[in-house]
């Protein structure tokens, strides 16, 4: 029977297990998909460990929440999808039932938009979560514009890389930040336009300078916790701040300064199917034209799940972690 990775108990990677399930047919409006790859996202790692900020349901939870494979099955209802079409997962806020760690997979229609043609399984497992999770927030959250500096913290985790390239795709001026300085050169290399080293310099101060005194744009911000409201001070006035994540579990100290600020979910447009449209649109171009290219930093096989978990709990990866079915 297909294998499915489940956990009963919220814990550390070892309390991911892989079973053996039977395949389940599609209902009305869903797609049965066999799995390729599948990307390990800081939200499985939240849900395994019992600090999702959704209630996770135990036991026999699953993981999840992209991947890529090929269509398998089609339930009542569906069209404009095809047998053997390759797909990707763009939205599954049931991951813990539906999740994208598996063989095989069922999931309503509309979480899935075709592979871009000439993408290799890795790449488009690597895609959707981080591409549509800083395409949602800088372009159609801040309204990112030609020209807008941009100020991208933890800027070497996938959604950091992400946004550098789409910043660039748009013709805005993409400035890293990272903790430590040994990632410059991969940052710079990525296409961030300037690096600041927290371990090195003040964020804000270097945030200014890089930006001739007057602050930047766009703060895309993915640490939040109690440095948020002097971070928010490298913005000019009327400047826009946009959360994205939430590395930092300390509470956040949000600022009182004269800013337009937005707390960014990425389900609030992946869910939405015009939006989706757009995403899908953006992102097969950039592909297309080498504007965007992913950044894989490792690949696990399907056996070593537990492994890639304890690899994203390092915090040293550069890119997304990846694994093969």
């Amino acid at each position: 029977m297909p294998r499915v990775v489940i956990f009963d108990e919220p814990g550390d990677p070892e309390v991911l297990r892989i079973v053996e399930e039977p395949i389940a047919d599609p209902g009305p409006n869903e797609v049965r998909i066999r799995i390729e790859a599948f990307a390990v996202n800081r939200l499985d790692q939240m849900a395994r460990s019992g600090a999702s900020p959704r209630p996770i349901r135990l036991p026999h939870a699953r993981l999840g929440i992209e991947g890529t494979g090929m269509i398998d099955a089609i339930g009542p209802q569906v069209e404009g999808i095809a047998v053997r079409d390759a797909v990707m997962i763009a939205a599954l806020p049931d991951a813990d039932v539906r999740g994208s760690y598996a063989e095989y997979t069922v999931v309503p229609a509309t979480a899935v938009v075709p592979r871009p043609a000439g993408s290799s399984v890795i790449d488009a497992a690597a895609l959707w979560v981080s591409y549509s999770t800083a395409y949602g927030a800088l372009v159609e959250k801040a309204g990112m514009r030609p020209g807008d500096s941009v100020l991208i913290t933890a800027a070497s985790s996938s959604v950091g890389l992400a946004a550098i390239q789409i910043a660039n795709q748009i013709g805005a001026v993409p400035i890293a930040v990272t903790s430590h300085s040994a990632k410059r050169d991969a940052l710079l290399a990525a296409g961030a336009v300037a690096v600041i080293a927290a371990e090195e310099e003040n964020v804000v101060t270097a945030a200014r300078r890089h930006t001739g005194g007057t602050g930047v744009d766009i703060i895309l911000d993915s640490v939040m916790g109690p440095g948020l409201a002097e971070l928010a001070t490298a913005a000019k006035f009327g400047g826009t701040l946009i959360t994205v994540g939430w590395l930092d579990p300390r509470p956040a100290s949000f600022p009182s300064n004269a800013l337009t600020i937005h707390r960014y979910m990425s389900f609030e447009h992946t869910l939405d199917p015009v939006v989706v449209r757009r995403i899908a649109a953006f992102l097969g171009a950039g592909l297309r034209f080498g504007a965007l290219k992913p950044t894989v930093d490792t690949v696990f096989t399907f056996e070593d799940v537990v492994e890639a978990h304890r690899h994203l709990e390092k915090g040293q990866q550069v890119g997304k972690i990846v694994v093969t079915v």
